[in-house]
């Protein structure tokens, strides 16, 4: 690493406390359309100021007594309908817009409903099914080291499973934008849900995460952070950079991908499976990266699109030993007990990427589009691109369902984790 420059500590006097923010967020993306009961619910309260129980969010948002009673009285399960799908558009999207008050929020939605009580009652609710369906079709592993060993594991020749192996010999320039607008949910904010972890580390494991995140973030140069780096990518791609552009395009297999960071970031109790999630990225990531920087080499992407992936080709392979070894292997050595949990985040994560691959792999070789609303015409005209197919769930539809089981570990390998 170069040497980098001095930056001066600079005292800050803090502002007078005054009241909370109450005014709506300018910055946030646009809240999407509903897509079925339960995110129009959402939706609705977020866009009205409602409570989920009718009433006027400001009217008691300073009211300390009445907060007191509805955290004491929030109910511990919501009651969702037994045939909502946990891995379904309707309840992946509601579930996506509560996490996304503690990242950028959205436009129009006051700051403080991050903490409303009754959408923590409903974040809670989507949660119990979303985590209680990955621990019913993820099977138990208790084995950390050989859920890693898996990962290590490349194929041999070509993988019809994976998406960067797809991307680096058969992919055409229109599907590579539509896998860079579906992974811009995450990228865009690559490595925030990973920040969560780092107070609940100790010792050599909180040492080693931060060293990483560190070069995640730019490692002090706002030029350099990966999220910077990635919009890039899609200006090159001739893809609108702003951040959450491209939710409504986002099929639910994708959303839950993103889900599954915020949910596990977001408890405590579920901290070693945050590590299991970001061991899979960094893990997978290098290998997949050189295919998707040689993929984007071949089609004649420009050198900032291909300069994201190259930039991870190194960074990760370093990554990927600092993580198995010291972010793990502190953490196994200080709370042994997590083994369990660091295994199934790493087998979680491989399960619902299965399923985003097998839906992308699927459209694309019947020459539709991924997406649930096609690239804009805008988006199309910035570049001399050619136009995309229509997309595949015309009219809200529900997209094809991906594999149900856990499938091959193989199969992770190459998988559109942070490389594709």
């Amino acid at each position: 690493m170069p040497p980098q420059p001095y930056l001066p500590l600079v005292r800050h006097q803090p502002p007078r406390p005054g009241p909370a923010r109450r005014g709506p967020v300018v910055n946030g993306p646009r809240l999407p359309a509903a897509r079925g009961e339960l995110s129009a619910h959402v939706v609705a309260a977020l866009l009205d100021g409602q409570r989920l129980d009718g009433q006027r969010h400001e009217e008691h948002f300073h009211d300390e007594q009445f907060l007191d009673e509805q955290l004491l009285h929030a109910p511990p399960r919501a009651r969702l309908p037994d045939a909502t799908d946990p891995y379904g558009d309707d309840l992946q999207l509601a579930l996506y817009l509560l996490y996304e008050l503690h990242y950028q929020g959205f436009e129009g939605v006051p700051d403080d409903r991050e903490w409303d009580p009754g959408l923590l009652a409903v974040r809670r609710a989507l949660e119990r099914r979303f985590l209680g369906a990955l621990r019913r079709d993820v099977p138990p592993h208790g084995d950390a080291g050989r859920a890693l060993a898996a990962l290590l594991v490349e194929p041999v020749g070509h993988d019809d499973t994976s998406v960067s192996h797809h991307l680096r010999r058969d992919g055409e320039l229109w599907q590579f934008r539509e896998y860079a607008a579906l992974r811009s949910l995450y990228h865009l904010k690559e490595a925030d849900p990973h920040a969560w972890v780092i107070p609940r580390l100790r010792g050599r494991a909180k040492a080693a995460m931060v060293a990483v995140e560190f070069d995640e973030f730019g490692a002090g140069r706002a030029d350099e952070i990966h999220a910077v780096l990635y919009a890039g990518l899609m200006r090159d791609l001739g893809l609108e950079t702003a951040y959450g552009h491209y939710l409504e395009a986002a099929p639910a297999e994708a959303l839950a991908t993103v889900n599954l960071m915020s949910l596990f970031g977001l408890h405590r109790a579920l901290r070693g499976a945050l590590v299991g999630h970001f061991a899979t990225v960094e893990v997978t990531s290098s290998p997949a990266s050189r295919r998707l920087a040689a993929a984007l080499r071949r089609v004649g992407a420009g050198a900032a699109a291909q300069r994201f992936y190259d930039e991870h080709v190194e960074a990760d392979a370093v990554h990927e030993q600092v993580v198995r070894r010291e972010v793990i292997g502190g953490l196994l050595q200080s709370e042994p007990h997590l083994e369990p949990d660091v295994a199934f985040g790493v087998h979680a994560t491989g399960f619902l990427e299965d399923r985003l691959g097998a839906r992308l792999l699927k459209a694309w070789r019947q020459r539709r589009s991924a997406l649930r609303v096609p690239l804009s015409d805008d988006e199309e005209g910035k570049r001399p691109w050619p136009k995309a197919p229509r997309a595949s769930t015309p009219g809200g539809q529900r997209p094809a369902e991906g594999p149900q089981g856990g499938g091959d570990r193989r199969r992770l390998r190459g998988r559109p984790g942070r490389g594709g």
